[in-house]
């Protein structure tokens, strides 16, 4: 491992999201867009029936807790299509870089724009609704790195589609995530999903990650059996996606198919 290599990898993509003010999109405007679409609703709802006065809470938590979720993904997964939009993936690949080298680079620089799109989300939420996530509790910790630990499996596997099928694969990167967010039970308890829906909402990780959540915001202790099954289940997503893009990188290299994207 050569960190020399790795620092390299985080300027590189640092320098392009300086350089590109559209790409502080994902970073700044979506995610205060999307807590004051789901705050409002939040609020609007308590207005309509005053008993309903704790929805706000926990639309604004739901909504919080997926951009930890969607910016682990979307930073690793567009660090790596800036190198096919650049057609940079050829000098990449004839350089001393290792994939695992470049896949932590990827990883620490989505945790830097992850802090960054965060802080965004929770200054938004504390100015406009005065609602602070801490109010979570210290489940807040293992939840949030459920959510990063998915994020980044989720980014393996949309990485490995595009070396497999090329940039048509690219619009995995977002909607892969709205898949999640539907099925997640992010705002509501998987029971409130269509029957036939239920069994796969209560596999996925994520939804006991945001289980956990709306029972801290209740005041009920700890859910150590959500967050047990959460991590259990973070870690087999990880490491499913490590063997997926491995696997397409080694046909990637063997069918040539690095012809696509230069």
């Amino acid at each position: 491992m050569n960190w020399l290599r790795v620092k390299t990898v985080m300027r590189r993509q640092f320098y392009a999201l300086w350089r590109s003010p559209p790409k502080w999109f994902d970073v700044v405007v979506w995610p205060v867009v999307d807590v004051l679409v789901w705050g409002s609703l939040g609020v609007f709802v308590a207005q309509q029936n005053p008993a309903s006065k704790a929805s706000a809470p926990y639309l604004l938590a739901g909504i919080m807790l997926f951009h930890v979720l969607y910016q682990s993904q979307i930073a690793v997964a567009t660090g790596f299509m800036e190198e096919t939009w650049s057609r940079n993936l050829l000098n990449m690949m004839t350089t001393p870089l290792r994939e695992t080298e470049y896949a932590l680079g990827l990883a620490i620089y989505g945790l830097v724009k992850l802090a960054l799109g965060m802080c965004g989300v929770v200054a938004a939420a504390l100015i406009f609704f005065q609602f602070n996530l801490s109010e979570v509790g210290w489940a807040l910790v293992p939840i949030a790195f459920i959510l990063m630990l998915v994020g980044w499996g989720c980014s393996q596997f949309v990485i490995g589609l595009i070396l497999r099928f090329g940039q048509s694969a690219e619009i995995l990167a977002w909607g892969t995530l709205f898949v999640v967010m539907a099925l997640s039970g992010v705002f509501n308890p998987p029971e409130a999903l269509p029957a036939a829906l239920q069994p796969v909402s209560k596999v996925l990780p994520t939804t006991h990650a945001f289980a956990a959540a709306r029972e801290s915001l209740a005041g009920e202790p700890l859910a150590w059996s959500h967050l047990g099954i959460g991590i259990v289940g973070a870690f087999i997503v990880a490491a499913l996606g490590y063997w997926f893009v491995v696997s397409m990188l080694h046909t990637f290299r063997r069918r040539g198919f690095v012809t696509r994207f230069s």
